[in-house]
């Protein structure tokens, strides 16, 4: 089992378009409907590949690390698995990743259609009080808020929120 301790932050400014050197990738991804309490069940389509992710709940001890399970699965069971079972929970976005120092990588996406506007960084760290260079382009950090995970941009995208 692999467990995913990240950081999610809001940005301050554009700056960090300084620091790509590579294209984005252009991910489509959907939720299956969650029961209360349950786990994330994602389906992703990034670079013609099928990807299914299953998500536990934030661990208590840190607040920001739970299990993951990610596997590679066919193209078309993917884009069936987004059809079938996820309906208008779907979320668009571009992906651009670029080094953090230290063997770290920042991933900020750039959310599309409903979600458009918005922009998160991320960085995925081996534990959770690993140090880390914060750049000035840094803006608040929303780890812990709810809203602005994937799953609940699916169900309430980004454009519907009263107050942004």
């Amino acid at each position: 089992m692999g467990i995913e301790i990240e950081r999610k932050f809001l940005l301050k400014n554009q700056n960090w378009r300084n620091e790509v050197i590579v294209p984005p990738e252009n991910f489509v991804q959907g939720y299956f409907q969650r029961v209360s309490g349950g786990p994330t069940v994602r389906i992703r389509i990034a670079d013609q590949k099928g990807i299914i992710t299953i998500k536990g709940r934030n661990k208590e001890d840190s607040g920001i690390g739970r299990s993951e399970f990610e596997y590679l699965i066919p193209l078309q069971d993917a884009e069936n698995m987004l059809s079938e079972f996820c309906g208008s929970r779907i979320v668009k976005k571009l992906r651009y990743r670029f080094p953090a120092g230290n063997g770290l990588f920042w991933e900020v996406d750039e959310y599309l259609d409903l979600n458009a506007g918005l922009f998160t960084a991320e960085i995925e760290l081996p534990s959770a009080d690993t140090e880390f260079c914060r750049p000035e382009w840094l803006g608040d950090d929303v780890s812990g808020d709810p809203r602005y995970s994937n799953g609940a941009l699916s169900v309430k995208p980004f454009s519907l929120w009263e107050e942004q």
